[in-house]
């Protein structure tokens, strides 16, 4: 177990095609300006950039037009528009980090967290065997 870690389950749900998966689903706190909204968001080790569901952004009190920094997203979200968002999010009871979103104008897909920059702000363990998933802050985690 690392130090000064919380521990998060795997979330069981059935895939698209109906076929039983469990999923590395972790719970935090969004917040921006004076909003705060609790979401559930996927750790995705292989993708490249935090991706926020338009209506997400919106609850939070997000205006797209103001948000002038475009951002390209590659897959199945390459032809959806993103805007870069700065938000600032709860995990656990870990002080809160700015994180760094493309928050796209679609909601086909799922809050991701990602390489950049979550991996950046956090060390992730995963334990898919035992269905649970660790997570440390950075600078507390020890090789």
């Amino acid at each position: 177990m690392m130090r000064d870690s919380q521990r998060f389950n795997f979330i069981e749900e059935f895939d698209a095609f109906g076929v039983p998966d469990a999923l590395p689903q972790m719970p935090l706190t969004l917040m921006y300006r004076d909003s705060s909204i609790e979401v559930s968001a996927l750790l995705d080790t292989g993708a490249s950039v935090n991706v926020l569901p338009y209506s997400v952004g919106v609850q939070l009190g997000a205006v797209w037009e103001e948000q002038t920094t475009s951002v390209v997203l590659a897959g199945n979200l390459a032809s959806v528009e993103a805007r870069g968002l700065l938000v600032p999010a709860r995990i656990g009871n870990f002080d809160p980090v700015q994180l760094v979103f493309a928050w796209s104008r679609s909601d086909d897909a799922p809050l991701l967290l990602v390489r950049m920059n979550f991996f950046l702000e956090f060390d992730v363990c995963f334990y898919r065997s035992r269905l649970v998933f660790e997570v440390c802050v950075k600078s507390q985690s020890a090789i």
